[in-house]
């Protein structure tokens, strides 16, 4: 457990590291093309190479990174804003009229994927990075309702709760101070679950053109415009594809820590 927590953090930490050291500095200007430098190897002038623009690979992973956290970011915070809340009202109102439109409104939101949703909203609103976060972030709502609901029900039994309502409390006063902090820690786990899922919806829509637009760089995009350049220089597609297996496993490798480390029924009695 303590290991892959301690990779997990690593891995995470790397990536938000370079998100954010990327918005003040990165080791070339994105902006500036080199065709006489394009597809060099790995060397000393670029850690990592260059693509077909003559642009650094480096600078290029990094404002990737940048990108794909803050649109995972913004999705997973349009989730629990919105999910949480009716999650929490869903198991206060359990067998309820209430509880019976948010559990169906869950379903009809997952009857849907991410990208027929990115589809439906760019049609109407164009591509961008804003639409990405938007689709992604509708498609956590349900997810965090699930969770929030299931993890809810069985506090509302308990006999602290119990006697909060006979000392009079309502039950959003209950949801907010006995029900909540009893859950915050599995909602922490599955917003690092999510993030990580944010980060993959990302780039599978910057791969297919929805995500974030170019001159913005993104992971996804990135894979997409060296798909056609494996055989000729394969290090502008092993990179950002790196970055994005590397991300993505040290985030679930986090939230698996973190969930072994703040679930009691987990932890190993010694």
């Amino acid at each position: 457990m303590r290991t892959g927590l301690i990779l997990g953090a690593v891995l995470a930490g790397l990536a938000l590291c370079a998100a954010a050291v990327s918005a003040f500095w990165t080791p070339h200007d994105i902006t500036r093309m080199a065709i006489a430098d394009k597809l060099l190897p790995p060397s000393g002038a670029h850690w990592l190479g260059t693509d077909h623009f003559g642009r650094d690979m480096l600078s290029m992973a990094m404002l990737g990174a940048q990108t794909s956290m803050a649109v995972a970011l913004v999705a997973v915070a349009i989730g629990m804003a919105l999910g949480v809340p009716l999650g929490l009202l869903a198991a206060a109102r359990r067998g309820t009229w209430m509880d019976e439109v948010v559990m169906r409104g869950n379903d009809l939101v997952f009857a849907f994927p991410s990208l027929v949703i990115a589809i439906l909203i760019t049609a109407v609103r164009g591509p961008s990075a804003v639409n990405a976060m938007v689709a992604i972030g509708i498609f956590n709502i349900p997810v965090f309702a699930r969770v929030t609901r299931g993890t809810a029900l069985p506090i509302w039994v308990l006999d602290y709760v119990r006697a909060a309502r006979v000392a009079g409390k309502g039950t959003a006063l209950i949801s907010l101070q006995h029900v909540l902090p009893n859950i915050a820690g599995l909602l922490i786990v599955q917003a690092t679950i999510q993030f990580s899922l944010g980060i993959l919806a990302e780039a599978g829509l910057s791969y297919v053109g929805l995500g974030a637009q170019p001159p913005t760089p993104s992971w996804g995009r990135m894979l997409a415009e060296a798909q056609t350049m494996m055989a000729l220089a394969p290090h502008v597609a092993i990179i950002p594809g790196l970055c994005i297996v590397l991300t993505v496993l040290g985030l679930n490798l986090l939230g698996d820590g973190l969930r072994d480390a703040l679930d009691p029924r987990l932890r190993v009695v010694r």
